[in-house]
């Protein structure tokens, strides 16, 4: 096989995150966005002993498991992998996905403790369209030169936006206030911010909606007027103007617009105002109230949500319960486990980086009535020097890239009898389990939720016990 060539082949299976093995005449190729069972072409890339790894051209047949619903951007769209799948097919391909991504530690646990480890399969959203509570969208166009969109990046593009107005993971709400943002700066000839060229106006689109409230806030993220080189106010009014006269479902509670002049794509803000209505909205979990700002860090799937916090409550009971201990909630964002775990606990400490996440988990606590939980910003690398109060059981739920290399030991030296470990990138809980492994835990027990249906993410739970 030569860098270049177009091969032929079937699909025979496909690892997290989407990384499918396709075998043809030539050999094996490894390539994304394929399914069991198709028959795919594929443009080589590197190559190396009769194995190579491949982008997907063309899907030339179809798999005998796509039996499911797909929507206009299906296979341009860079969100959804699995939407052409039945529930229970997908259901079934990520249950295995994870237990073949950790069976090489679930073996490592078991041979060296002795035990092995229960699996508790994968537990379902109770919703599967229009489940999401937050997205992101892009300004930009589809082809250069084109219309403006807004949107999301084409699978594999790092510059084409496509219109997903048509998504099918969002409610009718988003898809208005696409659309409506999207006619409306086309109206007004507004130039989206050229990441190559650093000029222009229009950058982000984020739109929150509580599951429970249904109250929305809209954050439109833009480079500064100064920057942009016009007045930006009678095309603000407008818009406001737009928004406010659309019908939704929910309630819209609150625009805000964002100015961001950073050079890299992420919405780093220099200045956030509130130019409509709130800053936040409210919603409810678990029986609980929060308050969500923009840059607040909450579950994006909140009917899920309750079904993976239920399930780290139920590894909370196996460990024996929270009653009269001292509890760590470490990376709480806007502190939901640890308000999970405080009815019980004598003292929980949750420590998050972000100042806004532990700003709106102070106030959720006191509107919850909750007086034992203690909320600390700061990295929890440093965080951890600086406590006192020895934890009983420690929760971990980090962020995509895994712990801190340097954060992890000094976690294993607490030496508590339990650990809580969760994770919504599970490569990084697999490698960070060699260290928890070498320090003494095995593996007690695991499983995942379909916390993203249709997509190549899945978030996973594991109770670790002391040795």
């Amino acid at each position: 096989m030569k860098r270049g060539q177009i091969v032929e082949g079937y699909v025979e299976s496909c690892d997290y995150p989407c990384k499918a093995r396709v075998k043809c005449e030539e050999g094996i190729v490894a390539v994304k966005n394929a399914l069991p069972g198709q028959k795919v072409l594929v443009r080589i890339g590197r190559s190396r002993d009769g194995r190579a790894d491949g982008t997907l051209v063309e899907v030339v047949g179809r798999s005998t498991l796509e039996t499911g619903r797909i929507c206009a951007h299906f296979g341009d769209c860079g969100g959804c992998a699995y939407l052409s799948m039945s529930e229970e097919d997908e259901m079934n391909l990520k249950g295995e996905q994870m237990k073949k991504l950790f069976a090489q530690r679930v073996s490592q646990s078991t041979s060296k403790y002795g035990r092995e480890p229960e699996w508790d399969g994968i537990r379902q959203s109770p919703k599967v369209y229009g489940y999401r509570n937050k997205m992101e969208f892009s300004f930009g166009d589809e082809t250069k030169g084109g219309d403006l969109n807004v949107g999301l990046h084409k699978r594999g593009a790092f510059h084409d936006i496509i219109d997903t107005s048509d998504c099918m993971i969002v409610d009718e709400d988003y898809r208005t206030i696409l659309t409506l943002t999207r006619d409306y700066f086309r109206e007004n000839k507004t130039p989206f911010y050229h990441k190559t060229t650093h000029s222009g106006y229009l950058r982000n689109l984020m739109v929150r909606k509580a599951a429970y409230t249904g109250e929305i806030l809209v954050c439109l993220v833009s480079a500064s007027s100064e920057k942009w080189g016009e007045d930006d106010s009678i095309l603000l009014e407008g818009y406001i103007k737009a928004l406010t006269s659309a019908s939704y479902t929910g309630k819209l509670a609150g625009i805000i617009h964002i100015i961001c002049d950073a050079l890299s794509d992420a919405i780093i803000p220099d200045k956030t105002e509130v130019i409509y209505g709130e800053d936040h909205i409210n919603d409810r979990l678990l029986g609980l109230d929060f308050k969500i700002g923009p840059y607040s860090f909450f579950q994006t799937n909140s009917y899920s949500a309750e079904v993976l916090y239920g399930m780290v409550r139920e590894y909370v009971e196996k460990c024996g319960g929270a009653d009269g201990k001292t509890v760590y909630d470490l990376y709480c964002g806007t502190g939901t486990i640890a308000q999970i775990a405080a009815p019980s606990a004598s003292k929980v400490y949750g420590v998050e980086i972000i100042p806004e996440a532990v700003e709106a988990a102070v106030k959720n606590a006191e509107r919850n009535g909750i007086d034992n939980c203690e909320f600390i910003c700061g990295d929890v690398l440093k965080v951890l020097d600086d406590l006192t109060d020895k934890p009983d059981i420690i929760i971990l739920d980090p962020p995509r890239d895994g712990i801190h290399p340097k954060a992890l030991p000094k976690i294993i030296d607490y030496g508590v009898d339990h650990i809580i470990y969760i994770s919504c990138k599970p490569t990084s809980l697999e490698r960070d389990l060699e260290e928890l492994l070498a320090g003494g835990y095995m593996i007690e027990r695991y499983g995942c939720v379909n916390q993203f249906p249709w997509t190549r993410e899945v978030e996973t739970v594991m109770l670790l016990r002391k040795a």
